[in-house]
């Protein structure tokens, strides 16, 4: 049966994505980490296979950066994606592989989130305040 590289990609991604997002480039490299919530963990065990296609390595670690670096941006993750794609194509047991472990998954993330900068906020859902300024004061609208 011949497996669809793009099938395998787009189940791939929100894995990678959290596990990039969690651990920049590092995650690669990183010693298991129990407190990872299982979508990140399974993400770090998709890359770490990844990771052991050393003819692509240096290509791998480029695009994670990419992302690492600036996960908003689309020609970032764009870029990861067509590099994976490219990998699957080149190498049908590396695809094999990722649809075996895939197999396993457990459920993808639904949506993640990463603030940075002074003062960043980043929320999904809130049902309070969020103040982040300096000598910020909270106060009851007495209207309410």
């Amino acid at each position: 049966m011949e497996l669809d590289v793009a099938g395998v990609v787009q189940q791939s991604w929100p894995y990678i994505g959290a596990a990039v997002g969690a651990y920049g480039t590092a995650v690669v490299t990183r010693v298991g980490d129990d407190s990872a919530d299982a979508a990140v963990a399974f993400g770090r065990r998709l890359l770490n296979r990844l990771w052991r296609r050393e003819e692509t390595r240096p290509f791998l670690l480029r695009q994670l950066g990419g992302v690492a670096d600036d996960p908003a941006n689309e020609a970032a993750r764009t870029a990861l994606l067509e590099e994976l794609r490219r990998m699957l194509v080149d190498d049908e047991a590396l695809r094999r592989d990722l649809a075996a472990l895939l197999g396993d998954a457990p459920p993808a993330p639904a949506n993640s989130f990463r603030a940075t900068g002074d003062r960043s906020v980043a929320v999904a859902t809130n049902n309070g305040v969020i103040a982040t300024g300096d000598n910020t004061r909270i106060e009851r609208d007495p209207r309410s």
